[in-house]
């Protein structure tokens, strides 16, 4: 009889695990909370508009492509991808915007164009981040980071000035001009911390951007939850949603009964790819990984503070992504909201899928997700978003010279508090703990109970990390720890 495993939660982690597992021969049943399954990629429609609620950017298209190869398939037998050019568009200022281009020549002009010679130093810049990103991908991402030693090798100790030097060191000291820095430090916001806390090490997020390209799925990324969905069910895994798991119950070191709203479950392993501190709270504490204290001393990404606005006309001031760092050049930005947690003038960005895919929006409007950075865990009010709706919209008028105040015929808002109602997210995170040096690999919250035998945890929090790419590795990292460990179990026995 094939062992069982039971996956708790459905985002890109869950479904990488489930696949792998059930492809080792395993019985395979996920359970998710929510009506839709997809975990924070899932998707929202309404009057012809469709919204991803969660990522909207497709980098690192080596990572799906491998992991569809893994089962003897191609991306294009799931869902289609086009490659976006230019790659986004970034205002600075009033009718002042550049488009970053997918060519690399078109993409030198532009620094020099700002700075002369600059592209030399971008050029010496990128081969040092296409380096970086194969020793990441090949050397250190799919380690299970239950050691240091995990992540020495050959490669990382002759570069360990990446480890030791930040992103801003390393991009401040060979480019000036404002514009040039905040292109190559926008990346890593997508790791939840700041340029000057992030290793230079990551770098290699300049390489996802600037070498691999922003790429778009048809129909949007819950096009690649319905192709992952497909081939999970194609490997036989039973998939379950409106069913929340509420109390994980152990005996003699291991977990014997999942209990949840559709019933009981006696799996021999778990997996759990729902928010890490939620799930040790289904244990009983003696059982727990980490305390309470261990995840308030930690740095986590910010939340987000999201609108879906569905428009009736087309946009011509902006492209599929536009990024909005006006406010990073205005020192004389006045504070929206009197409250020291809530930021003043944030950058914000933009999605308008509609621009590229027709499909997403009725003929002639625009399906638009305005996303605003916030920190976690702090006040979240209907009259907090209004605010921020109000003053956000007015900028995106001023900068763009276009109205669409007028024009928005749907609306809604996502935030901190629908982050901790949804998904169980701590403080109503929205990208797991933010990429430090302290925070990276072995750092990072275990995969493993270290005091509960078949309880593993995959996704964002655990190694190697935030992000869709990183998601669809950590699942792979726990399915292959779980079938090692299984087999020296069996081996032993």
């Amino acid at each position: 009889m094939a062992p069982q495993a039971l996956v708790i939660g459905s985002g890109f982690s869950s479904l990488s695990s489930a696949c792998y597992l059930a492809q080792a021969g395993y019985e395979v049943t996920m359970l998710e909370k929510n009506h839709q399954p997809g975990g924070r990629a899932r998707q929202w429609r309404k009057q012809g508009f469709t919204f991803d609620i969660g990522p909207s950017w497709y980098w690192m298209p080596d990572i799906f492509e491998n992991f569809f190869a893994d089962f003897g398939h191609r991306v294009s037998d799931y869902y289609q991808l086009s490659r976006l050019d230019p790659s986004y568009r970034i205002y600075f200022g009033q009718h002042n915007y550049e488009d970053i281009p997918a060519s690399k020549e078109e993409l030198y002009q532009l620094f020099d164009r700002y700075q002369p010679g600059s592209s030399i130093h971008l050029k010496s810049f990128l081969k040092q981040a296409g380096m970086t990103y194969n020793l990441a991908v090949k050397e250190m991402a799919f380690k299970p980071g239950h050691s240091l030693f995990d992540f020495v090798t050959p490669h990382t100790m002759t570069n360990e000035h990446l480890f030791v030097q930040s992103l801003r060191h390393i991009v401040r000291s060979k480019f000036k001009h404002p514009y040039l820095i905040s292109l190559l430090e926008f990346p890593v916001l997508f790791l939840g911390a700041k340029p000057d806390d992030t290793p230079a090490f990551y770098s290699f997020m300049n390489h996802a951007d600037l070498e691999m390209g922003t790429w778009y799925p048809a129909g949007g990324m819950y096009s690649v939850v319905a192709g992952m969905l497909k081939l999970a069910s194609e490997l036989g895994v039973i998939i379950k949603v409106d069913t929340a798991v509420e109390r994980l119950e152990v005996s003699e070191s291991k977990i014997r009964t999942v209990i949840s709203t559709s019933g009981d479950y006696k799996p021999e392993v778990i997996v759990s790819g729902a928010d890490y501190q939620h799930t040790e709270s289904l244990l009983p504490a003696e059982y727990r990984n980490y305390t309470e204290k261990y995840w308030t001393k930690k740095t986590f990404a910010p939340s987000a503070l999201l609108f879906f606005i569905g428009l009736n006309k087309k946009l011509k001031s902006v492209l599929h992504h536009t990024l909005f760092f006006d406010s990073s050049f205005d020192t004389h930005a006045e504070a929206i909201y009197d409250h020291p947690e809530w930021p003043d003038q944030p950058l914000f960005y933009v999605n308008v899928p509609s621009i590229t895919d027709p499909v997403v929006a009725p003929i002639g409007h625009e399906c638009m997700t305005i996303l605003i950075p916030i920190a976690p865990g702090i006040e979240d009010t209907e009259h907090i978003r209004n605010i921020y709706y109000d003053s956000t919209i007015r900028r995106f008028e001023e900068l763009t010279g276009e109205n669409i105040r007028e024009h928005i015929v749907i609306r809604q808002s996502y935030c901190i508090n629908d982050f901790t109602k949804d998904y169980n997210a701590y403080k109503g995170n929205a990208y797991g703990m933010a990429n430090t040096l302290f925070q990276t690999g072995y750092f990072r919250p275990s995969i493993r109970n270290k005091k509960v035998k078949n309880l593993f945890y995959t996704g964002q929090l655990t190694v190697p990390g935030g992000g869709v790419p990183p998601a669809i590795m950590s699942g792979k990292i726990v399915a292959c720890e779980i079938i090692k460990k299984i087999k020296v179990d069996a081996y032993t026995a």
